[in-house]
């Protein structure tokens, strides 16, 4: 990258509005220099609303978990979203109308390590997403919905009432990953209900 070339200069580049321009550039750009990641976090408020959306999709590719464990770099971005940005970036999440910057968002918001009234707050902004007019929109609402009850296990049996809902009556994308969700989610709460009794067991708790 040029010395003079930011990565403001890089999301604005691209002969069409909808096209992602150079972003794969600047996602390789940010795991090779992660220092970057400010200028990067910087234009997700920039009021050229395509600089913006590349700018969440190039956090939501640097964010994306593809192994069981998150890379160092990933480590790192969330690590720094963590800080002074995380209130900032909930607050952008209730407030986004552009589509792509809201189905960017859903799912990155969730990867972030949120006390539990954040969690709430934010299931309570993804719920609202599900009335957005974007099949995309809704259908990465219900994976940020369903990611968030990982961090707060209170929103389980709301999420998989509203995938149940979705996986029956939603688009076919959403029907889709409702599906996926639901199954995931029901083996997570499988799991949890044998380790409970296999406590209480090896506790004495269950009488008969």
């Amino acid at each position: 990258m040029p010395s003079s070339e930011t990565i403001r200069s890089m999301l604005a580049a691209g002969r069409y509005r909808i096209s992602s321009g150079r972003t794969s550039e600047v996602v390789s750009l940010v795991r090779a220099y992660p220092k970057k990641a400010a200028q990067l976090f910087e234009c997700l408020w920039d009021e050229d609303p395509c600089v913006a959306m590349r700018a969440a999709d190039a956090l939501e590719k640097l964010t994306r978990r593809r192994s069981p464990v998150p890379d160092d770099i990933q480590k790192a971005l969330l690590k720094t979203l963590q800080g002074s940005w995380k209130a900032p970036l909930l607050g952008l999440l209730a407030e986004a109308t552009v589509n792509k910057l809201r189905w960017c968002l859903a799912p990155v918001v969730p990867r972030l390590k949120l006390t539990v009234p954040e969690c709430r707050r934010v299931a309570e902004i993804l719920q609202s997403y599900l009335e957005d007019r974007s099949s995309i929109v809704r259908t990465c609402a219900l994976q940020g919905l369903a990611d968030l009850t990982r961090q707060d296990a209170s929103l389980l049996p709301e999420v998989v009432d509203l995938l149940r809902i979705h996986s029956r009556s939603g688009t076919p994308a959403m029907r889709a990953r409702g599906r996926m969700l639901l199954k995931q989610l029901e083996s997570v709460r499988a799991n949890r209900f044998i380790q409970f009794i296999s406590g209480s067991v090896h506790t004495g708790k269950l009488r008969g």
